[in-house]
């Protein structure tokens, strides 16, 4: 990732100063019409304020909401050049939020190979796997890495991962490298081992595992957490162009399930540069959060050669530090506090629970020392273990730095226990949830990781709003494709994919899941002044939907975004290449 965003800036560089005017049309997005006022009439607008008014109608002037009411004050204020959009009672709302993910990762598809099982994509086996890759093997010479993403072990009828003897099937001499559906884990065949000099001999390094073969200190190819990182920098080695071309996909899904505010959790300072410079130059129209990972940048940070505060913008913001503490459930990675239901295939360990990255006075004191910098933190926890670590980590920051709105993030929190939620009210943290996990992997929690009384609760959405505690809920693309609405009926129904309802009790209402991903999201990034509800005076970051989401489950599962506004810029219409401007009527 390092070489790509230095290709990027590299690129950026010389088209924008050696070949200035190209460069930057190049470069530079569309930046549509902005008209001097907007009406938008005859609808149902949710506003997501304090009291989830809905009226009727809503005035824009220029990039900020004006005022609100009923259709006859909106009409009033028309005057020559007035856009009037007639919503026909079609739902508006804020724009959606990303609470967390890592854009542009859902852009992979331009650079890898996608190996998902359903429902996403048709991956069922490891010999599914080997012709895929074999497929893609065909173009590229044999020095470049086979890039490959999104494979499930869980979900292959071999119930295993694939080993480097598997890929060497599909070549022995080109390197390939498999990145796991969760992110947390890789495989590699023995080309890619050797090019990243991992042999018997190495040495597991610290919040990390080489796999080895049985009876064996070979490894197998496969990698956890930290070990992966032995790898990714030369495996992801993507040139600047196809790193343009991955940031374009990724901006229109994004635009498409109407996301107006993205997020990239856990970058170094070449990304977090890469991605500045892409939004001053509107290349992605949305406004971007980005959280800087603390592994990466923190000795920048204390040595004064990076400065969060030169990232700040209407449209941008290093937001928060990241620090990830486990890793993930699916992968038998994330730190639990009781073992694992069922141990993964080929464990000798029946009392295994996983591990942490940190050992608790090493997290204690990166937290600290961040904390007490005024720095906003977003902690990855998801086992049980590990979210104890977490709270503990931040209650020994702010004792030795009281802060009165530090607003920390838990990431993900699937596991949390109801004691644990009390003590994030009483510490102010806000838990962000993968709730979308209870249809992509709830059945395997229930059965196979966590069994049936720890599944039932994961993503204890019901017990925060009773304890009053503010929550975010995401998708954590490209973990699972960005895709607002299963986002939203995930939170709301907690069905699995085999129709079942994993814990009845945690679910949520419409509004409340709707409020997540605005202005609940808002706030947890300290935005919530500017974006994340329709007041006025706010941004008009809005997006329009076919359908209401309050009528029916059905309805919140299958609404389609047909616009998307952005600060009062169309940015998006479906099926068309560009927005009408005036959309529905001018008067």
């Amino acid at each position: 990732m390092k070489k790509i965003v230095l290709g990027l800036l590299c690129l950026i560089l010389i088209l924008v100063i050696v070949v200035p005017v190209a460069g930057y049309y190049y470069l530079r997005g569309a930046t549509p019409e902005l008209p001097a006022l907007q009406l938008f009439v005859n609808g149902q607008i949710l506003t997501m304020d304090d009291t989830n008014r809905i009226v009727s109608a809503m005035a824009v002037r220029g990039e900020r909401i004006e005022v609100l009411g009923s259709n006859d004050e909106i009409l009033a204020l028309r005057q020559a050049g007035t856009v009037v959009y007639d919503l026909n009672g079609k739902t508006l709302l804020p724009g959606f939020i990303d609470a967390h993910g890592h854009f542009p990762g859902t852009g992979l598809s331009a650079v890898g190979t996608d190996l998902s099982s359903p429902p996403v994509g048709d991956i069922r086996s490891i010999a599914d796997i080997q012709r895929s890759l074999a497929a893609a093997a065909q173009t590229g010479g044999e020095d470049e890495w086979l890039f490959g993403f999104g494979y499930d072990d869980s979900l292959l009828t071999d119930k295993r991962h694939p080993n480097r003897h598997d890929l060497d099937a599909v070549s022995a001499t080109r390197p390939i490298y498999l990145m796991h559906s969760s992110g947390h884990l890789a495989v590699v065949n023995t080309a890619g081992l050797r090019r990243a000099g991992i042999g018997a001999e190495t040495a597991d390094p610290e919040g990390g595992v080489i796999v080895r073969e049985d009876n064996s200190t070979q490894p197998s190819g496969l990698l956890l957490e930290h070990a992966t990182d032995l790898v990714a920098s030369q495996a992801m080695d993507f040139s600047g162009t196809d790193f343009l071309t991955m940031v374009d996909e990724a901006r229109d899904q994004y635009l498409a399930a109407g996301v107006t505010t993205l997020q990239s959790g856990g970058v170094d300072s070449r990304l977090l540069n890469g991605l500045y410079w892409l939004s001053k130059l509107q290349r992605m129209p949305q406004r971007v959060l980005v959280w800087p990972l603390a592994d990466k940048v923190e000795a920048e940070l204390n040595s004064g050669a990076l400065s969060l505060d030169n990232f700040q913008s209407d449209r941008f913001s290093a937001s928060a530090i990241k620090i990830i503490v486990d890793g993930s459930i699916q992968g038998y990675t994330a730190f639990l506090s009781e073992p694992y239901y069922q141990q993964q295939t080929g464990s000798s360990d029946p009392a295994y629970r996983g591990f942490s990255r940190y050992k608790q006075d090493e997290l204690n004191a990166q937290v600290k020392n961040l904390h007490c910098k005024n720095y906003q933190l977003a902690l990855h926890g998801n086992g049980d273990a590990a979210i104890d670590m977490v709270l503990t980590a931040i209650e020994y920051a702010q004792q030795a730095c009281p802060r009165a709105d530090a607003r920390p993030i838990l990431v993900h929190g699937q596991m949390a226990r109801a004691d644990q939620i009390t003590r994030m009210k009483q510490q102010g943290i806000t838990p962000s949830f993968f709730s979308a996990h209870t249809y992509f992997w709830g059945d395997r929690h229930r059965d196979q990781f966590l069994g049936p009384e720890r599944g039932q609760r994961i993503s204890p959405l019901a017990e925060a709003v009773v304890e009053e505690l503010r929550f975010t809920v995401h998708l954590d693309s490209p973990v699972v494709p960005m895709d607002m609405a299963r986002l939203l009926w995930t939170s709301v129904t907690r069905q699995t994919r085999s129709g079942e309802v994993l814990g009845a009790d945690q679910r949520i209402n419409t509004l409340q899941a709707l409020r997540a991903v605005t202005i609940d999201a808002a706030w947890q990034s300290f935005k919530e002044q500017d974006i994340g509800s329709l007041e006025v005076g706010k941004f008009a970051d809005l997006v329009l939907l076919d359908r209401s989401p309050l009528a029916s489950d059905d309805n919140l599962l299958n609404f389609k975004v047909d616009q998307v506004w952005i600060a009062g810029r169309c940015y998006f219409q479906r099926d068309r290449n560009e927005c009408d401007v005036i959309s529905n009527e001018s008067r």
